[in-house]
């Protein structure tokens, strides 16, 4: 579904990924993981196309996204929900009107349709009762379930997910974790930066470890967490799982 073909990137004098390739099989619930730095969050990015590389080539469905192309690579973008690690909601709009503004202004729906796909999404992550509210009512948890909800308002075939629960409080990162199991058990397509190990090994499909901006390991979640290859990833679990 997706196929990441050799990319590079830096930013400054950072060498953020170098020639990372990558396949997604629809599906798949895949895990980046790996130190700070070490390039997940621009992998995930550059997929989305929020960041460009400088070499290779992304593929979604065997179709290059070329930027250059501004119409297709749009729609392309669109099949793709993205889920930031600090929400990203509008602050001056309810929690609706989050749900609704790119139903309106981008896929063209009427009000009353925008709304009706809202809600539905609102009840299925458990905030319905929350429409009306501003998210700076809302709790950290309650917050990244609307981001959630937002994203699914498009009716995205791959959902994107970069940190998701790390900017919250522990207690609150159970209610976004439950969220997503959701939706990887009704087959949804996923790709998760995610410093929570437990949800990697336990939900995820498939982990991709990366280390200096490259692909150091790339494995079934069990076969990672049990048998490690490589000298990296050991170390780094080790640290990982240190009492």
């Amino acid at each position: 579904m997706i196929k990441v073909d050799h990319i590079s990137k830096h930013f400054e004098h950072t060498q953020a990924l170098s020639d990372v390739s990558l396949e997604i099989d629809k599906g798949e619930i895949v895990s980046l993981i790996g130190p700070s730095g070490s390039g997940k969050s621009t992998l995930l990015r550059c997929i989305h196309g929020l960041e460009h590389p400088e070499s290779g080539k992304i593929y979604l469905e065997d179709e290059w996204m070329d930027p250059s192309d501004e119409e297709k690579f749009r729609a392309q973008r669109s099949k793709m929900g993205f889920v930031f690690q600090h929400f990203n909601l509008f602050p001056n709009m309810t929690v609706i009107e989050n749900c609704t503004l790119a139903q309106i202004n981008v896929l063209q729906r009427s009000q009353e349709e925008s709304e009706k796909i809202a809600m539905q999404y609102l009840t299925r992550v458990g905030l319905a009762e929350k429409r009306d509210e501003y998210p700076n009512k809302l709790s950290g948890g309650q917050k990244q379930r609307v981001a959630i909800a937002r994203a699914l308002c498009l009716h995205p075939e791959i959902m994107l997910f970069d940190e998701p629960t790390s900017a919250l409080d522990p207690e609150m990162i159970k209610e976004v974790l439950e969220v997503m199991t959701n939706l990887a058990e009704e087959g949804m397509t996923m790709i998760v930066v995610t410093h929570e190990m437990g949800f990697a090994r336990k939900v995820g499909s498939r982990v991709v470890f990366l280390d200096s901006g490259k692909i150091v390991e790339d494995a079934p979640s069990d076969q990672f967490f049990e048998h490690p290859q490589s000298d990296r990833a050991k170390d780094f679990l080790s640290k990982v799982f240190y009492q």
